[in-house]
């Protein structure tokens, strides 16, 4: 990814505040282009190349309420999900992913004889550390919220006896396809069994949609392990990808994201603005 997309999102994540501190007020683009310190021709141009909405647009998917109104119109029940044939092979937007997960003895021996490569990318939602063995992608997480340094420090905390090795190179293909949601990447999923369970739920979301945290218990056959899903959802090592930002909470709220809510909210408003935009480009 370019430069330009952590620049776009930090031009976003000021946006969420301007919008936040306006509370109900509805900001125009003026003011929203003030506030970003850009003439409206420039902050128009910026967010239309980002998402594909304008600013007036985006708005709406920026706003607290944006998260209950996605329950009511877009809550995915994962049974149906799969029922449909989605699954952990699945598309995720035009991304293909194939997934393997590690034998529950070697997690347990966490990371012992793993040799683990790591690198700094660039992505829609600001620095990105992506972390994978020979076997694909293990680990990504985002900077723009937690700092470079305990975004690190918490991933490699993960596995504390494997090797990490600084090698973008290594990781540049399967980096690209994954944060530019194009092509095919792999991901070597290092959990516990339940983990896992968890994590493939996720996968059957589809992108522009969100479920409860209650439905993912449900569909994983265990419906009264509400707080440990959240848990699990909690420790998905390869956000965005593996999508923990589309599990809510039944009222509507967003509920934790690890790499900070800002990002999970521009995640969100991100997809549903694409989503909006590829069913009007059908449409016409």
């Amino acid at each position: 990814m370019e430069q330009t997309e952590t620049y776009h999102y930090q031009v976003m994540r000021r946006a969420i505040e301007a919008i936040d501190a306006a509370g109900d007020e509805p900001q125009t683009l003026a003011d929203l282009a003030t506030d970003m310190n850009m003439s409206p021709a420039h902050f128009q141009r910026l967010f239309s190349t980002w998402v594909g909405v304008s600013p007036k647009r985006y708005q709406q998917y920026l706003t607290l309420s944006h998260a209950k109104t996605l329950l009511r119109d877009r809550f995915t029940t994962l049974e149906t999900a799969h029922a449909v044939g989605l699954s952990g092979s699945g598309r995720l937007h035009d991304l293909f992913v194939r997934w393997e997960a590690m034998s529950p003895g070697d997690y347990a021996r966490d990371g012992a004889d793993l040799t683990i490569f790591w690198g700094w990318f660039e992505s829609h939602f600001g620095p990105a550390m992506v972390m994978g063995t020979d076997r694909g992608i293990c680990g990504l997480a985002f900077a723009a919220e937690a700092g470079p340094e305990p975004a690190m420090a918490d991933l490699q905390s993960r596995w504390p006896k494997a090797s990490f090795v600084e090698d973008p190179a290594f990781l540049r293909p399967w980096a690209q396809a994954a944060l530019g949601m194009t092509g095919e990447t792999k991901l070597h999923m290092i959990g516990a069994p339940f983990q896992l369970k968890v994590w493939e739920a996720l996968l059957t979301i589809p992108s522009g949609h969100v479920t409860t945290y209650s439905e993912i218990a449900q569909s994983i056959g265990n419906p009264k392990a509400v707080r440990a899903v959240g848990t699990a959802v909690g420790r998905n090592p390869v956000s965005w990808l593996i999508p923990c930002h589309r599990a809510l909470r039944k009222s509507g709220a967003l509920g934790g994201y690890h790499w900070g809510l800002p990002v999970k909210r521009a995640m969100l408003a991100w997809e549903s603005a694409r989503a909006d935009a590829q069913i009007e480009n059908v449409v016409k």
